[in-house]
């Protein structure tokens, strides 16, 4: 349960910082863990970006200081950390629906969101098929595109990535240089430092990486393998979410910090759905060891 703790004091520390300056870096080293990764994280575990989380919570605060107080709205603006109130207009329209000089009548509608508090929620009303297995350290050769910091961004990007491939020649040459994960092609996130994230479409192999892709290593691992059968996208989303929350809380594991591997079968066209796996490495559960690197 660590990794709950430190996420909790992680929003506190963006709680605490609303009306300030707010260093995605510092909540990270609070949650123990890259910005990169805690970003992903809180994104599956709260089922909305970190930076809109920020922006629905300073709004709140905002509008609550608008109905109480008689401050003018460029001063509570720039509290918020707004400089211009263009941009502050803008923010609060798409939270609230109405302007700030609005939010000032009485009767006006607005939305206040709460801040987020994380726990363990057991249901026990769907089973969670996995397996484990140890592999050696794999060899991955593909293409990648950079990744940001956002992934809100990143929803996007991945997609698009994989539709552009799918659609040339660079899909089958990828493909004819696997010959470990036979007729498996893999997505995998790799996080090599705050300026290099890198989302790679590759395969395992022991080939020669052409001139026009990357290769990269994962050490050996412990992984935990969940296995899909739907809509990719979203079971692939999914997964992460319950493992965090229903999976790793009660399993007596770490997660690793590994790059996590979406599996997916080769195929010429682009299909939606199907039989995927995500591959999470984890580590046996020690007090002493609850950063992620």
């Amino acid at each position: 349960m660590e990794w709950l703790k430190k996420l909790s004091g992680a929003i506190d520390y963006i709680e605490n910082n609303l009306d300030g300056q707010i260093s995605y870096d510092e909540a990270a080293r609070i949650a123990c863990c890259s910005t990169f990764y805690f970003q992903r994280l809180f994104s599956y575990v709260s089922g909305i970006s970190l930076s809109e989380y920020i922006r629905h919570r300073r709004m709140t605060q905002a509008g609550f200081e608008l109905q109480r107080t008689d401050k003018k709205v460029i001063d509570i603006a720039l509290k918020y950390g707004y400089t211009s109130p263009t941009s502050f207009n803008r923010a609060f329209q798409t939270v609230h629906n109405i302007t700030p000089t609005a939010a000032r009548n009485m009767g006006s509608t607005l939305n206040a969101y709460p801040a987020i508090r994380f726990s363990v929620q057991v249901t026990g009303e769907n089973a969670m098929a996995y397996h484990l297995t140890e592999k050696n350290s794999m060899r991955m050769v593909g293409i990648r595109i950079p990744l940001s910091t956002g992934m809100e961004d990143n929803y996007k990007t991945i997609p698009e990535f994989w539709k552009s491939v799918l659609c040339g020649n660079l899909f089958s040459e990828i493909c004819n240089l696997s010959n470990q994960f036979s007729e498996r092609i893999l997505g995998v996130s790799v996080y090599e430092n705050p300026k290099r994230i890198f989302y790679y479409i590759a395969v395992v192999t022991d080939k020669p990486a052409p001139p026009n892709m990357f290769e990269f290593e994962i050490p050996a691992a412990t992984w935990a393998v969940f296995e899909n059968n739907g809509c990719f996208k979203e079971n692939v989303q999914s997964i992460f979410n319950r493992f965090y929350t229903e999976w790793l809380p009660f399993s007596g594991f770490d997660y690793a910090g590994l790059p996590d591997i979406e599996v997916y079968p080769v195929c010429e066209k682009a299909p939606e759905n199907g039989h995927s796996e995500v591959w999470i490495a984890v580590r046996r559960d020690k007090e002493d060891e609850i950063c992620i690197i």
